[in-house]
């Protein structure tokens, strides 16, 4: 039974891999989207031991509570404002970058109003500062087309239960070396 569980959970990580095109070794299975949003913001914030994150203040509360939590601990967070349609503007995030900015995390598809943030060119923002990039795609996994080279995405938060998988398992993508 052990066997047939590491199959499956290897063919799984094979297939999400495949959809975000990543290696398989790139995703790490949780126990659902706050575990996989915390470890990767809590993760990046701790490795680097101090610094800047930018998120907007519309992000579900996984994301808010752990960079109110960072800003205990003495990080600084950037709070973007959102249009009446629910975007962050491509100019406040460049205006927001600082030289110690270490994290941008924008969620990838609201999950209340539906908004689909441009993730492409943020990821184009973050690569050009060198300056990782988390999204939320809980809501937008399978919705959307994700891809992680080509949206310069350094870490990815999905979840089960979202696409009528089993409530209690997430998966997040680590891009290798981060």
């Amino acid at each position: 039974l052990g066997l047939q569980t590491k199959h499956a959970v290897q063919e799984s990580r094979e297939i999400i891999a495949k959809q975000l095109n990543c290696k398989a070794e790139e995703i790490i299975f949780t126990s659902g989207g706050t575990e996989s949003i915390n470890l990767a913001i809590k993760g990046v914030a701790l490795k680097k031991g101090k610094g800047h994150i930018i998120t907007s203040k519309i992000e579900h509360p996984a994301v808010l509570e752990t960079c109110k939590y960072l800003e205990r601990k003495g990080f600084t967070v950037t709070y973007l404002e959102v249009n009446k349609f629910g975007l962050i503007s491509l100019k406040d995030l460049e205006r927001a970058i600082k030289s110690n900015t270490i994290l941008i995390s924008i969620m990838y598809a609201n999950n209340e109003i539906g908004t689909i943030e441009p993730i492409k060119e943020i990821g184009r923002i973050a690569k050009k500062n060198k300056i990782l990039f988390h999204t939320d795609a809980c809501q937008s996994y399978t919705k959307t087309n994700i891809d992680v080279k080509k949206q310069n995405l350094s870490l990815v938060t999905l979840n089960a239960h979202k696409i009528h998988g089993p409530k209690g398992v997430g998966a997040l993508f680590i891009r290798e070396n981060v």
